[in-house]
């Protein structure tokens, strides 16, 4: 693999803005704002000022120095799953209200790497991994006064094992869970088909894995898939959580604090210093800037780097993960590929797959698309710290499967061998004669990168058709669709939750976390995946042969085309409050969609006291 590398048409960074701009125009120039009345328009004035006005009647007032304000998520400018609370319904989403409504069994920060027990006193496995004990905590109530107890895990547990791929997490449920026992009120069994030295962790909040513990006495005889556990009157979605919710529509989802938290009285955590939480739905970035600048949110959802020269120039109270410095926030968990539908001519076939890759030049991608401030991702695992023993293992599978080689001949071999052919205009055509188009989808926000491998693509010859429509993940999800720029939730400590992405078993699991999008599968992978979840996670050198073992098959057939890293670059205004995670003490990941955000919430300061 160390041809020669013909040099590619340039792609200025003039160039790039033009093609990018007409792009956008012709999608529609991403989100549309929210449905937001004037009324409802965040105050920037001093801290006693009033925070958003809400369109629900009978909110109490509470002043903006008190209000906590996320903006981010929604599909147009408006959240289509407003009535939506229950986190497993199809169509649900975790990321935007359920994450802090729900508490979990435990919490792990990636960043302390640090195990939080929560709703759980204390777990014990036997001695072979084939069973394990869970104790949860006493004194804790759901927001009706219902008692929380271990017959909700049970519950919880035994309706995912009975409904598997209908939801998610049950697939994962129903592969490994024999059966769960209530030994008492504060005490469940939970019974192993085989040994499960990480069902715990499985069950633990880290970025978005985790089981949602739900009321039984609430979701029983329910259908999970259709379900949405929202009801105001009735008090719906109940809680164990600090905050519940006061209002939900299109325009905002409202939360507001409790007046007491069993944390809060058995000393785990602080009670939050916010007495309301508003999370609006995210518009196009340039009014999200200007939210920031003028202090209507105090955070965001991701943005492009450049966004943040704009922003820092403007209000010196805002920061990032790393500061007021490039690379304007911190590396996430989301390496980003070009998926291709692995079920779908002719990208079943490797040799087309490679030849994709080799078109692309990743480092102008990195160049052009990221500013400058990203890095290239050579398989879809993030190199954490504690993931790096895995790339090193691997590291002589990279000297022939190079999967951020840009090498053009090569892809042409690639593609000439699977039977295409050049028309005497320079375009590809498909061994059927037909043209070779690409549909490639994207999300906006990496519309920046997108656009640079479609610019790459179009010089080699390809008619790639980019588009970013507004169903884009539902489409994404359910397999319809051919090319798309997206990222993978997988690892953080050991390779199994990666590896776990490309499991024949994940194509049927609902949703758009832990799915296998690319549709790819193959028996003898799965069967090494399978000895990979069985394998203590500290039993790291049967876990780095075992990887070793998978990426050999997985490298030659590239089931997805990796690109670069994802930096999470969310904005943290200190105008209200203070102490965000940042920095190399930072005590969690500082996503506010992400299931760990209520570590954040409890541990934010007002400026104000």
């Amino acid at each position: 693999m160390n041809g020669r590398k013909p040099k590619p048409k340039q792609l200025t960074l003039v160039s790039f803005l033009i093609i990018l701009s007409m792009v956008l125009a012709a999608c529609g120039g991403g989100a549309a704002p929210a449905e937001t009345s004037g009324e409802a328009a965040p105050a920037a004035d001093s801290g006693g000022a009033a925070a958003p006005a809400v369109s629900a009647s009978g909110l109490k007032e509470v002043p903006r120095n008190r209000t906590h304000i996320f903006m981010g998520g929604g599909r147009e400018g408006q959240f289509i799953d407003h009535e939506l609370w229950n986190p497993y319904a199809i169509g649900s989403n975790h990321q935007i209200g359920p994450n802090i409504i729900y508490e979990p069994l435990a919490f792990y920060s990636a960043f302390a790497d640090e195990e939080l027990l929560w709703l759980a006193e204390s777990y014990e496995y036997n001695d072979d991994f084939t069973e394990l004990t869970i104790k949860t905590r006493q004194g804790i109530n759901w927001s009706d006064g219902v008692p929380f107890s271990a017959e909700d895990v049970a519950y919880t547990l035994d309706t995912l094992r009975e409904i598997g791929s209908a939801v998610r997490w049950g697939v994962d449920v129903q592969q490994f869970v024999d059966a769960v026992e209530l030994v008492d009120e504060n005490t469940v069994l939970i019974k192993l088909k085989v040994p499960a030295p990480r069902f715990f962790y499985f069950m633990t909040y880290k970025y978005d894995i985790g089981v949602y513990l739900v009321p039984k006495h609430i979701f029983e005889g329910e259908d999970w898939t259709t379900f949405k556990a929202f009801d105001l009157e009735k008090g719906w979605p109940v809680t164990t959580g600090p905050f519940t919710v006061v209002a939900s529509s299109p325009e905002q989802k409202i939360f507001d604090r409790r007046d007491s938290w069993w944390a809060a009285d058995q000393g785990l955590a602080p009670m939050p210093q916010m007495e309301r939480v508003i999370r609006l739905p995210a518009p196009p970035e340039q009014q999200a800037i200007q939210a920031f600048i003028t202090n209507e949110i105090d955070t965001g959802f991701t943005m492009q780097p450049t966004s943040f020269t704009t922003i820092f120039a403007e209000n010196e109270a805002i920061t990032t993960h790393s500061g007021r410095e490039a690379p304007y926030g911190y590396l996430d968990w989301w390496p980003v590929s070009m998926y291709v539908n692995n079920e779908k001519e002719p990208y079943n076939d490797a040799r087309v797959r490679w030849a994709l890759s080799y078109f692309i030049d990743r480092q102008q991608v990195v160049d052009i698309g990221w500013s400058g401030a990203n890095t290239i991702s050579r398989i879809p695992m993030p190199p954490y710290p504690p993931l790096q023993r895995y790339f090193d293992k691997i590291e002589p599978l990279f000297e022939q499967y190079n999967t951020s080689e840009f090498n053009p001949e090569k892809g042409t071999a690639l593609l000439e061998d699977a039977g295409f052919t050049k028309d005497g205009d320079g375009n590809w055509m498909k061994p059927d004669g037909t043209p070779f188009v690409i549909d490639a989808m994207f999300p906006q926000f990496l519309s920046g990168m997108a656009l640079v491998v479609v610019e790459q693509l179009k010089n080699q010859g390809i008619d790639v058709r980019p588009s970013s429509p507004p169903d884009y993940l539902d489409r994404f999800s359910s397999g319809d669709y051919e090319v798309q720029f997206f990222g993978h939730g997988g690892s953080v400590r050991d390779p199994y939750y990666t590896m776990r992405l490309y499991q024949g078993s994940s194509k049927a699991v609902p949703g758009d976390h832990q799915v296998n999008f690319s549709k790819w599968s193959n028996p003898e992978y799965d069967a090494i995946v399978d000895q990979v979840f069985v394998t203590p996670m500290d039993d790291y050198e049967t876990l780095e042969n075992l990887f070793y073992d998978g990426m050999a098959i997985w490298l030659p057939e590239l089931p997805d085309i990796p690109l670069t890293e994802l930096y999470h670059r969310i904005g943290h205004n200190n105008t209200y409050w203070t102490n965000w995670p940042e920095g190399d003490d930072a005590y969690v990941n500082g996503a506010s969609w992400h299931l760990t955000h209520l570590m954040v919430l409890w541990n934010l300061e007002a400026v104000e006291q």
